[in-house]
C-alpha cells in the first residue's frame, strides 16, 4: 500500500472516530419523569433523600432548614439568601431535584447550578407569555420553550444536563457551556449556551461568605464546583436530589477540605 492510501486511510479513521464520539457526545437527553420520586441511576451521588444530606450551609457549615423524612424546606434563617451548597462538586453532570412550590407566595427559588446558572422556581403556571423569569427558564439567559410548570402543593420534577463553561488559566471562558432541561416530563431548555453569569444575585456575589468565595476561586481553575437550593423568602419544599457526573471531575468536600 501506498504512502498516499495509508494516510487516506489513517484520516479515514480519524474522521469516522470523531463522528462516532461526537454522536455520544450529542446523545438524546429524555429523562423519565413520570412517576415520582424517580430512583437515581447506580453510578449517580445521591444528595438528598431519607437518608442522605448532602448539603453545608453558604459558611460551609451545618444546615439550619427544616429536615423532616428526606424533605428540605427553604426557610431564610438569620439572613436573606440563606442558601445551601451541595459538597458534591463536580464538572459536568446530569443533575435530579424534585420539589414543592407552597400554596401561599411566589414559590420563589431555584437550582443554582456552580452558583452561576439558575434554573428557576416560581408559580408560573398558566402563563402564556414566558420570560427569563419563569419556571423552567435559565434565569437571565433562556426563557422556557414551553409553560410545563404544575400549581403549587404538587411535586415537581426538574432534570438537567449541565456541561461547565471551560477557562484558561485567567480563569476566562474560552468554551461556552451548555444547558438542556427537562421539567415535569417537557423538555424546556434545549442546548442552551452559557457564557459568564449575569444575576446580580448568584451565590458568589451576592450575600457571599468567605467559604464560597474560596469555592468560587477554585472553580475558576477547575470548571468544577457545587449546586446550590436557592433561599428566597419562600418555603419551597426539596427531595431526592441527586447528580450523574459525567467525567471523572467529581469529589465530596466537607467544609474547605476534600474527603478523599
Amino acid at each position: 500500500m501506498s504512502l498516499r492510501n495509508i494516510l487516506s486511510l489513517f484520516f479515514c479513521l480519524t474522521l469516522l472516530a470523531g463522528i462516532a464520539a461526537a454522536e455520544e457526545t450529542a446523545e438524546k437527553f429524555a429523562p423519565q419523569q413520570e412517576n415520582s420520586p424517580v430512583a437515581p441511576p447506580a453510578d449517580a451521588v445521591v444528595l438528598l433523600d431519607e437518608k442522605t444530606n448532602l448539603f453545608l450551609s453558604k459558611n460551609g457549615g451545618a444546615i439550619d432548614w427544616p429536615l423532616e423524612e428526606g424533605v428540605l424546606t427553604s426557610t431564610r434563617g438569620e439572613v436573606r439568601s440563606n442558601h445551601l451548597s451541595s459538597r458534591l462538586h463536580f464538572r459536568d453532570a446530569d443533575i435530579h431535584v424534585e420539589f414543592m412550590l407552597p400554596e401561599k407566595g411566589t414559590g420563589n427559588s431555584g437550582i443554582h447550578i456552580h452558583g452561576n446558572y439558575e434554573l428557576q422556581i416560581i408559580n408560573s403556571a398558566g402563563k402564556k407569555k414566558l420570560t427569563q423569569q419563569d419556571m423552567g427558564a435559565v434565569y437571565g439567559f433562556a426563557p422556557p420553550l414551553v409553560d410545563a410548570a404544575r400549581k403549587p402543593g404538587e411535586w415537581q420534577v426538574y432534570d438537567i444536563r449541565y456541561r461547565a463553561p471551560r477557562r484558561d488559566a485567567d480563569g476566562k471562558i474560552t468554551q461556552e457551556g451548555e444547558i438542556t432541561a427537562w421539567l415535569n416530563g417537557q423538555k424546556v431548555q434545549e442546548g442552551t449556551k452559557l457564557g459568564e453569569p449575569r444575576s446580580a444575585y448568584h451565590p458568589y456575589r451576592y450575600k457571599s461568605t468567605p467559604y464560597l468565595q474560596e469555592i468560587w476561586k477554585k472553580q475558576l481553575q477547575t470548571s468544577v464546583g457545587p449546586v446550590f437550593l436557592q433561599d428566597h423568602d419562600n418555603t419551597v419544599k426539596f427531595r431526592n436530589v441527586w447528580v450523574r457526573p459525567l467525567d471523572d471531575k467529581s469529589y465530596v468536600v466537607a467544609g474547605l477540605s476534600k474527603e478523599g
